[in-house]
């Protein structure tokens, strides 16, 4: 009897065991324990504008999933360890962090973590283009203050839009670290996703850290809309760049434009290129770089350009409707405050919108809490005699002063909160509670506005987000004054790197050898 028991036993860890084999062994392994943590937002630092919390809009614990569709709870990736996410705060772009709002953010981050440890691996979710108050390379210090809490021997993966910056000290303190391939970002998701996969990959074969991550710092500093993915040369750059990262030997490769309107060392762009084989992370670092210096001169706007009188003079002469026009200078979607009144102010001047049957405008937007609240009393249909605009940035215009007609009211938004259009002669002013960029055609038709029917729409805006993209008949990019100005000359640079293209256009061949990064582990 004790023999036939024991047989039993043996027959069955025996079958388990194979079980455990045919599965790859998985599960005899405990899953990874990862966190999740990160802080992100483009910030000007030539705005007098200023990010506070809120504006963050922090997510903890579960609720950080919601911001990753690849991560749903029936998600491959999801199974495939123990997340134990922290926080993740995510700004519209804007002025500079103020530091107790940083200081806040951080604070919780690292009570959080040092609450749910210890880690196997991060999934460090960053934009790479925040400016704080009294402190350079915010990411770079971000990362450093969660090293000392996590420790050194955990996997960081992390994930930045290319408009980012990564300071040697971020890249130092990372293992792994990727960036968007496309501006516009549609590849904002996929990315991410990238990330995250690679972090799993490296725990679950056990390769853990890269033996080699190449940093080169290529010095070209140039705004979005002259780097955009949809057209040369920055298209075929950027197509370089997913082959690179495929060698045998590479575990990913990334470039970096950098963010041209915050005055730090560390803005500029970079390449990254991280993997087990030298000789390949090297030559692809090196390639990418030389790559994209060798196009410098190519770069130019992603739209035509002009001055806004010239731009409205080409919008009223064209019969291509709606003819989209960027007030590219106070861009919300760059960092600029949003509320500079500088160009709706010249559009009410021109006598052809002084008439309310004149050529059809549509102008999204301005903030301004005290008319909205003035129109939403007066209800639709209602008079409207009030100021807006101008409360954070005043450097090019005073408030502007509207009288009209509410022609629309609507509440609920999660940004603008309320927001309401104000029809003057044939202008249609979107006025909000507070700032919002418009780049979807939802943001125009839930307040009764059809953008596509309209002769000109001007937004506050630099390239066209894809919906307005696909809308738009003809457009040309309005170079206006603001905290994100596309004429980069104009801006008073004290701390970047010089020399520094284009600034400098007749500076030497800079060196673009691959700098090796130590190891997170030796720091």
């Amino acid at each position: 009897m004790k023999i036939t028991f024991s047989l039993i036993i043996s027959f069955l860890l025996a079958g388990a065991h194979t079980l455990c084999l045919a599965d790859g062994g998985k599960k005899s392994k405990a899953l990874p324990r990862i966190a999740i943590a990160g802080l992100g937002i483009e910030s000007s630092t030539f705005s007098p504008a200023r990010t506070e919390e809120p504006a963050f809009k922090a997510k903890y614990g579960e609720q950080i999933f919601t911001s990753y569709p690849f991560m749903a709870a029936d998600s491959s990736l999801r199974k495939r360890a123990e997340w134990l996410p922290a926080l993740v705060g995510k700004s519209l772009p804007g002025g500079m962090v103020t530091r107790a709002a940083y200081e806040s953010l951080v604070k919780q981050t690292l009570e959080l973590l040092k609450k749910n440890g210890p880690y196997d691996g991060l999934y460090f979710d960053i934009h790479g283009a925040m400016s704080v108050e009294g402190l350079d390379d915010p990411e770079g210090d971000l990362i450093t203050r969660i090293r000392e809490v996590i420790g050194k021997k955990v996997l960081i993966s992390t994930c930045m839009d290319l408009h980012g910056n990564v300071s040697w000290r971020l890249a130092q303190h990372t293992d792994l670290i990727t960036c968007y391939r496309m501006a516009p970002h549609e590849d904002a998701m996929q990315s991410k996703r990238r990330a995250v996969a690679n972090l799993l990959s490296r725990l679950e074969t056990g390769k853990g850290k890269p033996a080699y991550k190449a940093w080169i710092p290529v010095p070209i500093l140039l705004p979005g809309e002259k780097t955009s993915t949809r057209i040369e040369p920055g298209k075929s750059l950027y197509a370089k760049v997913a082959p690179a990262s495929v060698q045998p030997g590479v575990i990913d490769a990334a470039m970096w434009v950098g963010y041209a309107w915050a005055d730090e060392p560390r803005n500029h762009a970079v390449v990254m290129v991280t993997g087990d084989d030298k000789a390949k992370v090297t030559e692809n670092a090196e390639m990418l770089a030389k790559s994209f210096w060798d196009v410098r001169d190519e770069f130019a706007f992603v739209a035509p350009t002009d001055d806004l009188k010239g731009a409205l003079k080409k919008a009223l002469a064209s019969d291509k409707h709606p003819f989209f026009i960027s007030d590219s200078g106070d861009n919300p979607t760059a960092g600029g405050a949003g509320d500079v009144t500088w160009t709706i102010t010249e559009i009410l001047k021109r006598p052809e919108f002084k008439a309310e049957n004149g050529p059809s405008l549509i102008y999204a937007s301005i903030p301004g809490p005290e008319l909205v609240e003035a129109a939403v009393k007066a209800g639709v249909g209602g008079k409207i005699d009030a100021y807006a605009g101008a409360k954070v940035d005043a450097r090019f215009a005073p408030p502007v002063h509207l009288v009209g007609t509410v022609e629309a009211i609507h509440h609920g938004d999660v940004n603008a909160e309320t927001e309401v259009v104000v029809k003057v002669g044939s202008v249609r002013v979107i006025v909000t509670k507070k700032r919002k960029p418009y780049h979807k055609e939802a943001d125009f038709t839930r307040l009764g506005l059809n953008p596509r029917k309209s002769d000109i729409v001007v937004v506050k805006i630099g390239y066209l987000e894809p919906e307005l993209y696909n809308m738009r008949a003809d457009w040309i990019l309005s170079l206006t004054p603001g905290g994100v100005d596309q004429d980069l000359e104009r801006l008073p640079y004290k701390r970047i790197k010089r020399p520094m293209f284009p600034l400098d256009k007749d500076m030497k061949e800079p060196d673009l050898k691959a700098k090796l990064v130590p190891s997170s582990d030796t720091l």
